[in-house]
């Protein structure tokens, strides 16, 4: 049933193995090994002729912020929108510290994200906007800033913004003309860039709920529409009177926004290792009861994604809730809430996490009726640099200050009390990979609101992940594996109806490695689901494993692949590993009266992280702690097995 590709096959024959649309009935399949045959005479011998499906995958960063971003803005960066978009675009840009900068390869799509409370204020007061100079303490930051005091006004600024002691005269708030002003810069700014076919600049924003006493709640909001409906609104706040962080208000000012334009939204959560174990609540921390079915179906409807990697740590898995994975502990942020005001503890981590997120999806919907945690995967930066770049050997660092330097290895990113979290300890995480039709704001959008999505810490895997009734060891013999897993089953992000009497679901996956980057060492499939008593659980299936290596009875693998990091010179060699894997596997434990969810996991060989490159790069140490060296991966969105009862 599963054997790896042929090694020194051409990167681009790829392009058929991922990319091939639904063509073909479902009878035409391969489980016996045949040839594929078209089952109408009448189709074109050219089966991409008629296709319409996800046939390209497109990759981008749904969540950068600019010097409009009032935090950004506070740490220094001074590059603004035009420079974030031309960087996505592959241009080189000045970054604001450290020098030119520029991708190795540019992405397809960008959402600048700017955080939507005071949004556009800093890029403001350093042009001595009068509306900022007419009040006092305005008049007098500027003033400072010019005489070269500028971090220490900066920080005067958020520590007075984020204590809600701001002046009120300086607040934009979002019926004010120069909130309107800063929205406007947005929008045309993701006008400007946008060009149809070669580049997506999505409009877009950061709701930035923060719960007291610093608990995260984050939202990314992504425009489907153009600048004519999105200019009819602006965008959700959090600061009262105007605002809330309640999550609930948010989806309330979306509602309202696609009632008035009949456009269309979604939204993005981000960075539950932050939240204290508000991100996927059983209970609602508002009125702190259970929630309920409308809460559910509310939040089904908006938020279809879920951010799984980011550099504010990755958040797919935590090895206190996954004991038996050890890959699980990959990028952990467990100390406390965003700004470490509260201690973590372990009964918090359950609602922090993908995984187990997805596994409390099920539970509420036991309950409900309703899955509200039935999301896809995507990565993306959380970069406030203007730079939306997750490649080690590139990386920028979440902030202005946190910049390629000798030292920036020794800072802390965020401290409170005796509790820190080092700048070393950041990941350069991620990217989103969505198969959709076209480079256009339409087909992404449509490719994320139906979860054809995966996250990647960083490189470019290609994969694909499909799930049906009759995939077998056949399917794995066509170079159009996508080709058969259209027409015989549903893609990442679907849902599989009641089993055929006697039926397990199959699945088929392929992974191409990036082709500048690392080997592959494994394909797995992940399994959540509750038993018959209702408990959550959780299995971890070695699907294809690299260089030989045997999986046993259990579906595991425990032999390591290997290690060829050279950290004195932050390199690797591709002498291990495999360039690429297609399988097809079926479920041995399956129970067809369970609901349950399925997710790919493919892992890289490992690789020198950020921390290996600067300590290279500059001759210093890497931290106390930092081994330098990591394995890379990408979670695709789940498949869903959903029985009519």
């Amino acid at each position: 049933m599963i054997r790896p590709f042929a090694p020194r096959l051409a990167y681009c024959v790829f392009a058929a193995l991922v990319a091939a649309p639904s063509v073909y009935a479902q009878e035409a399949g391969t489980v016996s090994g045949e040839a594929l045959k078209p089952v109408d005479p009448e189709l074109p011998y050219s089966p991409y002729a008629t296709g319409s499906a996800s046939t390209r995958v497109f990759w981008g960063d749904t969540h950068l912020h600019t010097s409009f971003s009032m935090d950004a803005g506070a740490f220094g960066n001074r590059l603004g929108l035009d420079e974030a978009y031309r960087f996505a675009r592959g241009e080189e840009v000045e970054s604001t510290t450290a020098g030119r900068a520029r991708l190795a390869r540019p992405l397809d799509f960008l959402v600048i994200a700017d955080h939507s409370d005071n949004m556009g204020f800093f890029p403001d007061m350093f042009a001595g906007d009068p509306r900022i100079l007419a009040d006092k303490t305005g008049k007098q930051w500027y003033d400072d800033i010019n005489a070269g005091k500028g971090m220490s006004v900066a920080m005067q600024i958020i520590d007075s913004f984020s204590r809600g002691t701001f002046p009120d005269a300086l607040m934009y708030w979002p019926d004010s003309e120069m909130y309107k002003s800063s929205w406007e810069k947005t929008i045309s700014a993701a006008e400007n860039f946008n060009e149809p076919g070669r580049f997506t600049a999505f409009i877009g924003y950061e709701w930035t709920s923060q719960v007291p006493p610093g608990q995260n709640l984050h939202r990314v909001v992504i425009y489907r529409d153009g600048g004519e409906q999105a200019r009819q609104t602006v965008p959700a706040t959090t600061y009262p009177p105007q605002g809330s962080t309640d999550p609930e208000y948010l989806w309330e000012k979306l509602q309202e926004y696609e009632d008035k334009t009949g456009g269309d939204v979604l939204a993005i959560a981000h960075n539950g290792n932050m939240s204290n174990g508000l991100m996927f609540p059983l209970v609602n921390h508002v009125d702190n009861k259970p929630v309920t079915r409308e809460y559910a179906e509310t939040r089904a409807k908006w938020e279809p994604l879920y951010e799984a990697t980011q550099i504010k740590g990755d958040g797919e898995a935590h090895p206190l809730l996954s004991p038996n994975d050890e890959y699980a502990d990959y990028g952990t942020w467990d100390k406390g809430n965003l700004n470490l005001s509260e201690l973590k503890t372990d009964d918090m981590l359950v609602h922090e996490y993908a995984r187990s997120g997805l596994q409390l999806g099920l539970e509420l919907e036991a309950k409900l009726g309703i899955n509200p945690y039935q999301y896809g995967m995507i990565g993306s930066t959380d970069s406030h640099t203007s730079l939306a770049t997750a490649d080690d050997d590139n990386f920028f660092g979440k902030h202005s200050g946190s910049e390629p330097s000798a030292d920036r290895m020794q800072h802390a990113f965020a401290k409170f009390g005796n509790l820190q979290i080092m700048n070393w300890e950041t990941l350069a995480s991620g990217y989103a990979g969505v198969w959709a039709t076209d480079n256009t704001r339409e087909a992404l959008f449509d490719a994320m609101a139906r979860r054809e999505t995966y996250a990647t810490t960083g490189p470019r895997m290609l994969v694909r992940f499909f799930a049906g009734w009759d995939f077998g060891p056949g399917d794995t013999k066509t170079r159009q594996p996508a080709t058969v897993g259209y027409a015989k089953g549903v893609p990442m992000g679907g849902e599989l109806g009641e089993a055929p009497t006697g039926k397990s679901p199959t699945f088929l996956v392929a992974a191409l490695k990036d082709p500048i980057g690392a080997n592959l060492d494994r394909v797995q499939i992940i399994k959540g689901w509750l038993d018959k008593d209702g408990k959550r659980q959780e299995r971890i299936y070695d699907v294809v494993v690299s260089d030989g290596r045997k999986i046993g009875a259990d579906g595991r693998c425990l032999t390591p692949v290997g290690n060829t990091v050279d950290l004195k010179t932050a390199t690797w060699s591709n002498t291990i590993g495999a360039t690429e894997f297609i399988a097809a596997w079926k479920d041995p434990d399956f129970d067809p009266a369970l609901n349950a969810f399925y997710y790919v996991r493919v892992l890289e060989i490992p690789t020198p992280r950020w921390t290996a490159h600067d300590a290279a790069f500059y001759g210093v140490d890497l931290a106390e702690g930092d081994s330098g060296i990591h394995q890379e991966r990408t979670y695709t969105s789940p498949i869903w097995y959903q029985p009519e009862d």
